[in-house]
């Protein structure tokens, strides 16, 4: 009728512009759903295309893209080797977020959602060419306050002190002969769990070492320490835990005469423990060849803990969205700038410093993600991943044949602009864990009996090879 009283000059300007905007929102959005073009891309062209790049043969360069040179000349531009591998690390990464029991009113919470023998095939990371061998499990000294407990049904809990806090990983054959050497890997949890929030906020730097002089952050060492003979999954220290599953696959491979390395990597805290980790690996095994890829790292200790890691080999790469602030920190102040005083003020024991080399990439530097102040998304493993696979060099724009999938960046955040149509914190169980059970009620779903922890089960494990043989028996046995 607008339209109409329009043609016909019967109505004020004022109705006239109301009427043309009403008739021209049916076709806003019939073209916005049909193509929506960002930059010189087609988003949805992007939907039948591969997620990733063809793997390439690295056996003859494994040391230059394990750090050997401190990726001198590989960073910027970076090298599309090495974006490759610094993405299937942080996919790992990624996987301790993913499989993580978020659920406050599940009596699992805090565990892993899946066995070992299942994990990558369930987070489709078995592409990679991994086998997980170990669990990894941590716990706090600290009392933490009733309310900032991690679940609602402590009474029928897993694990009253506990929490999955990653895993250990080796490379198959097929995936040991195309990196060159047989890679075991080690993947850090970030902080989710109450008390490890609450150990991030302590500030206070202890020894570690045989000499005293490198100092860590006391909540990131204690997180990685402690133990206690009364809990069921810590009766050994997250650190015994992981060192003496390293030492066993070391041992075991370079009995065969392999190539053996170990990578370590982690985000947030992750990153932190993943450290740690290094510098007591380091320690136990020296010439192993070291390297730890971190995502959205803090500082974890002073100049004496780099210098000594510097020392021991240790091949350090941080990642790092140059929006986030978690690498800032602790020592937003007191930090690795105050060097440019050293002649005047002395080296500071106390003042935090980063590891390593830094890769830096910026979020204003993707069309796909939105520009304004995300804190959490800044953060996110998934953003970070987002903007390594689309950079090239520094000042450069997106690249253009960027191959993972767009709809990983809202997992967990609400990054991607609207015109995407991704919703935000997608990534989620079905029904929020309900299930129909027979009498058509909703209901917790269960876990499979396979996937309920169990600390017998972490207490032994097999190389991979022994392990497949050790099931396919165990198949046999069922079956009869």
């Amino acid at each position: 009728m607008a339209i109409k009283a329009y043609r016909n000059q019967k109505t004020s300007r004022k109705s006239t512009l109301v009427a043309n905007s009403l008739s021209n929102l049916p076709h806003l959005h019939i073209q916005g759903s049909a193509r929506k073009s960002l930059g010189d891309v087609c988003f949805e062209e992007k939907h039948d295309t591969p997620t990733e790049s063809p793997k390439e043969d690295i056996a003859d360069k494994w040391r230059d893209i394990h750090g050997c040179s401190d990726w001198n000349n590989l960073l910027d531009p970076l090298n599309r080797l090495l974006r490759r591998e610094i993405v299937k690390y942080g996919e790992f990464s990624q996987a301790t977020y993913d499989a993580f029991d978020f659920d406050s009113l599940s009596e699992y919470c805090g565990s892993c959602k899946y066995n070992r023998h299942k994990l990558f095939e369930k987070l489709g990371l078995d592409k990679h060419g991994y086998t997980v061998s170990k669990y990894i499990y941590a716990m706090s000294h600290l009392e933490v306050p009733r309310w900032l407990e991690k679940s609602r049904v402590l009474e029928n809990s897993w694990s009253k002190d506990s929490n999955w806090m990653g895993y250990v990983a080796v490379s198959d054959d097929d995936e040991s002969k195309r990196i060159g050497r047989r890679d075991i890997v080690i993947a850090w949890r970030g902080t989710v769990a109450p008390s490890e929030w609450y150990e991030d906020l302590q500030r206070k730097l202890d020894p570690i070492g045989p000499h005293g002089e490198a100092k860590v952050e006391h909540g990131f060492l204690n997180i990685y320490t402690s133990k206690s003979d009364t809990t069921r999954y810590n009766k050994s220290s997250a650190s015994e835990q992981v060192m003496e599953e390293v030492k066993r696959l070391v041992q075991f491979y370079k009995g065969k005469g392999e190539e053996v390395s170990l990578t370590i990597t982690g985000h947030s805290l992750g990153g932190a423990l993943a450290l740690l980790n290094a510098y007591e690996a380091a320690s136990a095994l020296p010439g192993l060849s070291i390297g730890v890829i971190s995502f959205g790292a803090p500082r974890v200790g002073n100049v004496a803990l780099r210098n000594e890691l510097h020392q021991k080999g240790v091949k350090t790469l941080r990642v790092v969205v140059k929006q986030d602030l978690v690498p800032r920190m602790p020592g937003i102040v007191l930090n690795e700038g105050l060097q440019r005083f050293d002649g005047i003020t002395g080296s500071f024991e106390w003042v935090y410093h980063h590891v390593g080399v830094e890769l830096k990439v910026d979020v204003r530097s993707s069309p796909y993600l939105k520009h304004g102040f995300n804190l959490l998304g800044f953060h996110s493993v998934e953003t970070y991943l987002h903007l390594v696979d689309g950079f090239h060099c520094s000042g450069s724009t997106f690249r253009s044949k960027a191959r993972r999938d767009l709809a990983l960046v809202n997992k967990a955040c609400d990054m991607l602009v609207d015109e995407l149509r991704i919703p935000h914190f997608w990534y989620q169980p079905a029904n929020k864990g309900l299930e129909r059970n027979s009498r058509g009620r909703w209901v917790k779903a269960k876990r499979d009996p396979e996937d309920i922890p169990s600390p017998i089960g972490e207490g032994h494990t097999l190389v991979p090879e022994m392990q497949n043989k050790f099931e396919r028996l165990e198949a046999l046995y069922v079956c009869s």
